[in-house]
């Protein structure tokens, strides 16, 4: 344990994640003394200047909540866009604020899943991220509610921040919530505790997590934040999670919160995407023959594999694999478009070339632009 958490406190490179009930009062509005205390220990932590950190932040939504009248977080999508509308401005000024205390400039980064998703944008995100901190500024990153549709939204920060950490190449990710870690049943309940560590999912098999936030003004809950736990050790980024009011304790490398061991390495970016970001456009099902060749062997998916197509997608769009009950079993970034694959279904490579030319002499899902997914 001890040198588990002196890796924490050697990290590097950090994405720290603060929820909204860290920040704002239940009824919506930002606590100025909370979000000052957050940033006093966030300064002081890069202060030497030998480490980054990168801010993934709630709150816009909830900022937004009184200064428009509204009593709690709306349900629907265009209350919540213009919510955070009104509350990212004030967030961000906040934090400009703040981090001016210590001479500090804010740089914003919003985001959707579209952005994580397309390589464009993905890589653009990467080069403005990595240039804010080689420029001394301080990233804040927060989901872009504003356009963000129900189709392409993260859904939470929890998640964001975990594939931020694995965007920056991060050595560390650091979950702020209301509570002090995770316990191995409802933490209000007598006879509950702590759990220091977690070495992988057999730690989780028996332990009941909540799903709803005491605050009520955000997304998330601890259901969210595990996962988001899983997917960055599963890249190979170690986690802390635990409350805001104790962040200094956490970047420290103290015994306080959860840790979360790293459970696998580091894959390719757009690997980790494809599998927590992307939204399929379409899916193709595959004989029995072609599920083995991709889940088992890791093979390309060819269009002799393929038995049928469904949904609208261009070339380049993700698309999940299906086998023949329907099960998805991989997803990929498909090099064709939806209305081309009819043709293809059942053929040889070889064949198609010599009917239709050379470039349909290649895979439909490339081995490099798929991710087998775990059943």
């Amino acid at each position: 344990m001890a040198g588990a958490r002196q890796g924490v406190s050697e990290a590097r490179r950090i994405v720290v994640k603060v929820g909204s009930s860290s920040l704002t009062t239940a009824s919506g509005g930002l606590d100025a003394d909370r979000v000052d205390a957050l940033v006093d220990v966030l300064a002081k932590v890069r202060s030497g200047g030998e480490r980054e950190i990168v801010l993934v932040s709630s709150g816009a939504i909830a900022a937004g909540l009184a200064p428009l009248g509204l009593r709690r977080r709306p349900t629907d999508l265009a209350r919540q866009q213009a919510a955070a509308s009104v509350g990212q401005g004030l967030l961000v000024a906040r934090y400009t604020a703040s981090f001016a205390r210590y001479g500090v400039r804010v740089g914003q980064v919003l985001l959707t899943s579209d952005d994580m998703s397309r390589r464009s944008h993905h890589r653009n995100a990467s080069r403005t991220l990595d240039k804010l901190l080689a420029m001394g500024a301080f990233p804040i990153v927060n989901e872009n509610d504003t356009v963000a549709t129900d189709e392409i939204r993260f859904g939470d920060n929890d998640r964001l921040a975990a594939l931020v950490a694995h965007l920056v190449r991060a050595d560390l990710l650091v979950l702020l919530s209301d509570v002090d870690g995770l316990y191995d049943g409802d933490p209000s309940r007598p006879g509950t505790s702590r759990m220091a560590e977690v070495r992988g999912p057999a730690d989780l098999a028996d332990v009941e997590i909540g799903s709803a936030g005491r605050a009520g003004v955000g997304t998330g809950g601890m259901v969210t934040k595990v996962e988001a736990a899983r997917i960055a050790a599963a890249a190979g980024i170690p986690v802390v999670l635990t409350s805001a009011v104790r962040a200094a304790g956490a970047l420290a490398g103290t015994d306080t919160g959860t840790y979360f061991h790293p459970t696998g390495k580091r894959s390719a970016d757009r690997l980790l995407w494809l599998q927590h970001a992307s939204t399929p456009q379409g899916s193709l099902t595959l004989d029995d023959g072609a599920v083995r060749a991709v889940v088992e062997r890791r093979k390309s998916l060819l269009p002799a594999g393929i038995a049928a197509v469904e949904g609208e997608f261009s070339a380049g769009d993700p698309v999940e694999l299906r086998d023949a009950g329907g099960r998805a079993v991989a997803r990929g970034l498909v090099n064709f478009d939806a209305r081309e694959i009819p043709r293809l279904i059942g053929r040889s490579t070889r064949e198609l070339a010599r009917e239709l030319g050379a470039e349909y002499e290649r895979e439909v899902v490339h081995r490099d632009d798929l991710v087998v997914l775990q059943p």
